[in-house]
């Protein structure tokens, strides 16, 4: 799981638990969410991984449009039978992605890139 190399020490380790440690969703799909919103954001590092249908529109919501996540949404997740905790690890793996994403971006335009 490729991670931006030149992210801090601190942000890789808390990325690496978030993403790999037991959680509500199996590491599998952590990652998945995170790689689809780093690509989605702008990441040239990882490429969109394929995501259960129901949460392709909340990730791309989270990872473009985080103010416009409404309660409707979460709503939409539970009535899929996503629990509160699933729903908290998925809003925080897609988070985590565009984050990278334009952290990735950031550090390239400085280097010149």
């Amino acid at each position: 799981m490729p991670l931006t190399p030149s992210a801090p020490l601190q942000v890789q380790r808390a990325a690496q638990a978030l993403l790999t440690r037991p959680g509500t969703c199996t590491p599998a799909l952590r990652q998945a969410v995170e790689a689809h919103a780093a690509a989605l954001s702008g990441s040239r590092e990882r490429a969109a991984q394929d995501l259960p249908a129901e949460l392709i529109a909340y990730v791309e919501k989270v990872a473009l449009h985080a103010y416009q996540v409404t309660d409707q949404d979460v709503q939409s997740l539970k009535q899929a039978g996503y629990s509160e905790d699933a729903i908290f690890e998925i809003t925080l793996c897609a988070s985590l992605g565009a984050g990278l994403a334009r952290l990735e971006r950031g550090l390239l335009a400085l280097a010149g890139g």
